[in-house]
């Protein structure tokens, strides 16, 4: 077995005596996310239109979502399909979060989107599919805004976490480790969900870890579950793709709980997070 201090050094537990908590901070005030405290993410997969994303953001931050998702920019299998509003969405999502209070996270695909994105959003997701697109993580770690780093579908957790070392090493301590399932041999989830390996990455790093069960599993009778598993295995949180109307979704609409699936969520999340002894970040 590879000599984990060796490999990742700056991600290890063993060269840092705390858990790294990350706060961030939108118009209403700081949310933290980290050992101790429960953090829901939630929104649609894609921005697609501002009446319809802003309805949504009211309703997620009155029924217990701490921090807003929203894509711009979507890496689709195929070209045809929509890819995000891009860089117009951007609009969107900061009158959401200014008419809200909340923070909120987005995904990067692109380092010459940095320019504009920075500042402006709170959070800066690395999908899977660019876990290992070096040159970002490089740029990444040289800002000062925190970082959520998906696993990618067919990482080890070493490469995962030598990931988070890219951004470590270049001078920002604010990674965010999200679990959003593995590719195995099932066809019948999308992914793999590696509840597993929450409990050994909390052993193995002093990051905040989260799970996607929205992603992990591809069907949203699945997600509640399989959040209330990583709440019980030991994560910090869980991201979650939510849809006023999911069979109209532009993506990933067969993944997106509806408003009141989200509402039985949170209601499970929290009786979860109290027996754990998590604190419910308020506003």
């Amino acid at each position: 077995m590879v000599n984990e201090m060796k490999a990742f050094q700056l991600a290890a537990r063993g060269n840092k005596t705390e858990d790294t908590i990350i706060q961030v901070t939108g118009p209403a005030g700081p949310v933290f996310i980290g050992e101790g405290y429960c953090t829901i993410i939630a929104g649609p997969c894609a921005v697609e239109n501002r009446d319809d994303y802003l309805h949504l953001a009211q309703f997620l931050a009155s029924s217990g979502a701490h921090l807003l998702r929203g894509g711009l920019f979507k890496p689709r299998t195929s070209p045809y399909s929509f890819r995000g509003l891009g860089k117009e969405g951007l609009d969107i999502l900061k009158e959401a979060r200014l008419a809200t209070g909340l923070p909120v996270i987005t995904e990067v695909m692109d380092i010459r989107d940095l320019d504009y994105l920075v500042g402006e959003v709170d959070i800066l997701q690395v999908g899977s599919r660019n876990m290992q697109n070096y040159a970002l993580l490089d740029e990444l770690g040289k800002l000062d805004t925190p970082v959520l780093l998906k696993r990618g579908f067919s990482a080890t957790i070493e490469e995962w976490l030598l990931a988070a070392e890219y951004i470590l090493a270049q001078g920002n301590g604010q990674v965010i480790l999200c679990e959003r399932g593995i590719r195995t041999f099932e066809p019948y989830t999308r992914n793999t969900v590696d509840i597993g390996a929450v409990a050994l990455v909390k052993k193995l790093s002093h990051l905040p870890v989260m799970v996607d069960p929205s992603h992990a599993t591809g069907k949203w009778d699945m997600v509640i579950p399989v959040a209330k598993a990583a709440i019980a295995a030991g994560a910090d949180g869980v991201m979650v793709e939510v849809h006023q109307d999911p069979d109209h979704a532009l993506s990933d609409g067969k993944q997106s709980l509806n408003k009141d699936n989200f509402l039985i969520m949170v209601n499970q999340i929290h009786r979860l997070a109290d027996m754990e002894k998590k604190k419910l970040n308020t506003r």
